[in-house]
């Protein structure tokens, strides 16, 4: 793959340090869910980040879907749910996602078509392909 952009950000102190990316734009703390055996706190995750990531990756996609297709979209959701769990094969973690849109002014089987469309289009649907569980659940 020729790189057309490369993200770079450096992390120190794993999940409970903090991040900044290379030009500077995000900087910010990392704090340990509770739910995890964390203190919690005001810092992000890897889960929200990888959330967000995701969910505005998955949102483009489906819009350039829905373009190719003379669709005109308005107002779309996109709630990005990323879970991390126990994974019984290692006693490690892993990761599953739960991907809600929300396409007003479509009718559902439209939407579930270009939801599914952009599904097999985005990039990050792409990496986690076979993977990680991720569902699609069109509201």
């Amino acid at each position: 793959m020729k790189a057309l952009y490369t993200a770079t950000a450096t992390v120190h102190g794993g999940r409970e340090g903090s991040f900044e990316s290379s030009d500077g734009a995000l900087k910010h703390n990392l704090s340990m869910p509770k739910e995890l055996g964390g203190p919690g706190g005001t810092g992000t995750n890897p889960e929200q980040l990888f959330a967000a990531g995701y969910g505005a990756c998955y949102e483009s996609a489906l819009a350039n879907i829905a373009r190719k297709e003379g669709v005109k979209l308005q107002e779309v959701e996109v709630t990005s749910n990323v879970m991390i769990g126990k994974d019984d094969s290692d006693g490690g973690f892993k990761l599953a996602v739960r991907l809600d849109v929300k396409i007003p002014g479509v009718d559902k089987a439209q939407a579930e078509d270009l939801a599914k469309k952009a599904h097999a289009f985005c990039p990050y649907s792409k990496a986690t392909r076979g993977n990680i569980e991720v569902e699609l659940n069109v509201i």
